[in-house]
């Protein structure tokens, strides 16, 4: 009988010793492959925002589809601009005024912009890669996780009702955390979506741009950008 209680007692230490361990380790490890997972899907999300960006600049607005994005970066090209300041004489005000300009008159300072040539918006951005082809996937399959990334676009109304009222475009792409982190410990997943923290991706997604602001930068902590430039 006394072996039959030292057994179960060890038998109890083990265990009890094994979920000590598992609760100190196991967020430490969770936490180690959501951040490998989300510097992943974060990269991906910079050549998103950097295609939007240049998409905006030469066509005026965001585009809610991939296709049409990746369809832009195959043709669209940024001019090469020279700017050049200059001046003349304003005749139109001199003679209304009787003035000279050698004399005192009016002078008009003017910007003139040069186009010198063009550069491919693919290679500006991407460096001749063609990585832009499949940005919009989920960077995970050694992970065994696959998954795309959601892409919508539309307008931010500053001062809605008022005469200064006024439409900004506006993109936003995002993945839900729980595709992200999937295979993990569901309870430490479930955490996750609910942080709310300037040391942490906040919210149920990681996502870069806004359709309630006008915003462009992404919800996750500098930390990530700092990492990716050291590679």
């Amino acid at each position: 009988m006394k072996l039959i209680l030292q057994l179960v007692l060890w038998v109890l230490i083990i265990f009890l010793g094994w979920k000590l361990y598992s609760s100190i380790i196991g967020p430490v490890e969770f936490n180690e492959k959501r951040d490998a997972r989300y510097a992943k899907v974060i990269k991906n999300l910079k050549d998103v925002r950097a295609a939007e960006l240049a998409h905006k600049e030469i066509t005026g607005k965001f585009t809610g589809s991939f296709d049409s994005l990746v369809r832009f970066l195959d043709t669209a090209q940024f001019a090469n601009v020279q700017r050049r300041d200059t001046s003349y004489a304003d005749e139109k005000k001199n003679k209304a005024y009787g003035l000279d300009a050698k004399t005192g008159g009016y002078i008009l300072e003017v910007v003139l912009l040069d186009t010198l040539g063009f550069t491919s918006v693919r290679d500006s951005i991407f460096g001749g890669t063609d990585r832009y082809k499949t940005m919009m996937n989920l960077p995970l399959e050694q992970e065994g996780i696959t998954g795309v990334i959601e892409l919508v676009a539309g307008e931010v109304i500053k001062n809605q009702g008022r005469k200064n009222e006024k439409a900004y475009s506006a993109f936003e792409a995002r993945i839900s955390k729980k595709i992200i982190l999937e295979g993990l410990d569901k309870d430490l997943i479930n955490q996750e979506e609910q942080v709310v923290s300037v040391e942490g991706v906040n919210g149920a997604f990681v996502k870069v741009g806004s359709l309630e602001e006008v915003d462009t930068s992404g919800n996750w902590p500098k930390i990530y950008d700092a990492e990716q430039t050291k590679q």
